[in-house]
């Protein structure tokens, strides 16, 4: 049997969001995650933001080279990850926006008349 964590476990991530509340006020408001699953991570989400996922990234010193892009959703959301340490614990960013399609344009998926 596993003991259960505590409030206390998840320390790392909630002095950073504390921290976050204060330093960073003046950014843009991220999706915020915290789990027991990965009790030293905070993770900033941006859902069709990417200048948010920017702005964080450059006040967090996270350069450029260090972040990883992929593409989800049969390719039609990008996804920019980047990580740090902060504070003890893991910050994790993550921004997701739509890739543009060329109007007129359709999916092979709708098939061709």
């Amino acid at each position: 049997m596993n003991t259960p964590l505590t409030l206390t476990s998840l320390g790392a991530p909630l002095m950073a969001l504390r921290l976050f509340a204060d330093v960073y006020r003046h950014l843009p408001a991220p999706c915020v995650s915290i789990s027991t699953v990965y009790p030293n991570r905070l993770e900033l989400a941006f859902h069709e933001d990417l200048d948010g996922f920017e702005m964080w990234c450059q006040a967090l010193g996270i350069r450029p080279v260090n972040v990883q892009h992929g593409v989800q959703g049969g390719g039609s959301t990008r996804v920019l990850k980047a990580e740090t340490n902060y504070s003890g614990g893991v910050v994790r960013l993550v921004g997701y926006a739509a890739i543009p399609t060329l109007e007129g344009t359709r999916s092979r998926s709708e098939g061709a008349s």
